[in-house]
């Protein structure tokens, strides 16, 4: 269960309550009425508490657990111990979500802007902005409606932020129009200049970056991630995009509606990054490359050329799932075949 000193709990549901506001199907003879205090992992929840299964891996905690209610597919409530009541789910883990969101949602702090900040006379502040201590808004900002700015963030000149965004601790924006409803953790550093130069043996010389970055509706961005500036052209994140922590995104990237970039992904200049990417931790896209909508990339994959749509890769360099897999196959043999020899 969530600690209470950090976590503040809205209130308890009954079992009826929770499958309308899920739109979920209950199990045979369910008491609609019984009270649910909290959630609560299968393995460690009691009578009062209602958890999830998603995973097949955890059918054991599943078919032993003591929880009053749990979310789960159609196949595994007719397997459940007598007396669990289930709320039937297509998506279980998503139906989980929302149900922990009821039981704790993100409460925004009252409208409040600290002595303690420094914000520029010409900058523009929406009604119901919270602004923590030693914030920075610097000149001609336009910041939208209910916006929660952490301590020590600082938003440099003209930037724009749109209605119900949240910007970390410590983040710095530059160079950026942002939409709505977007999340930026804490160290999070948008708008900076991209790595563009021209190489010379008498030293290198700077190409400025005219660009700016554009995030879209519905983004987040995890902790301590960079998103360079464009040179010329923008560097755009696409609607609904989740980045996790520790990524770099190149100048002039262009990321599609809806991806999903893991923690320590790096996205090199000039790539286009189509709609419902997902990428996985620690893979590399070399510059200037074009990775088609739907497809998945493994986890440390080293991509040097275009992805097509809807295929799934890994490897480095990375190759289509089947043929990496028949390689690494390909290559035990051979090393059995030299054991024997």
């Amino acid at each position: 269960m969530a600690d209470s000193r950090f976590f503040t709990k809205a209130g308890s549901f009954t079992i009826g309550e929770l499958a309308e506001m899920l739109g979920c199907a209950l199990s045979e003879k369910a008491d609609a009425y019984l009270v649910l205090d909290d959630v609560c992992p299968l393995k460690d929840a009691d009578h009062n508490h209602l958890s999830f299964l998603d995973n097949i891996k955890y059918k054991k905690d599943f078919l032993s657990t003591k929880a009053g209610a749990c979310i789960t597919s159609s196949k595994m409530a007719e397997i459940a111990p007598e007396g669990l009541i289930c709320l039937i789910s297509p998506t279980p883990y998503k139906s989980y979500a929302l149900a922990a969101q009821a039981f704790y949602p993100e409460n925004h702090p009252d409208s409040n802007i600290s002595q303690l900040a420094s914000i520029d006379k010409s900058a523009k502040l929406g009604d119901g902005a919270y602004v923590a201590p030693n914030v920075v808004i610097g000149p001609n900002v336009e910041i939208g409606k209910n916006v929660w700015i952490e301590a020590g963030a600082v938003i440099q000149g003209k930037v724009k932020i749109g209605d119900n965004c949240r910007i970390g601790a410590q983040a710095t924006i530059s160079h950026a129009l942002i939409g709505d409803y977007v999340r930026l953790y804490p160290g999070v550093r948008v708008g900076q200049d991209g790595f563009g130069f021209a190489i010379d043996p008498k030293g290198h010389v700077k190409v400025p970056q005219l660009g700016r970055v554009i995030i879209e509706d519905h983004v987040e961005i995890g902790a301590n991630t960079t998103i360079d500036r464009g040179a010329g052209p923008d560097t755009i994140i696409g609607q609904g995009t989740w980045i996790d922590n520790l990524v770099q995104i190149g100048h002039n990237v262009v990321i599609g509606k809806g991806c999903v970039i893991v923690a320590q992904v790096g996205i090199s200049g000039s790539s286009k990054i189509d709609d419902f990417v997902a990428i996985g931790g620690q893979a590399g896209i070399a510059g200037h490359l074009h990775i088609g909508s739907g497809t998945k990339i493994g986890a440390q994959s080293g991509v040097i050329s275009d992805l097509d749509a809807g295929k799934e890769y890994m490897g480095s360099p990375a190759f289509p799932k089947t043929q990496f897999f028949r390689q690494v196959a390909a290559l035990n043999r051979l090393i059995r075949k030299k054991k024997r020899d």
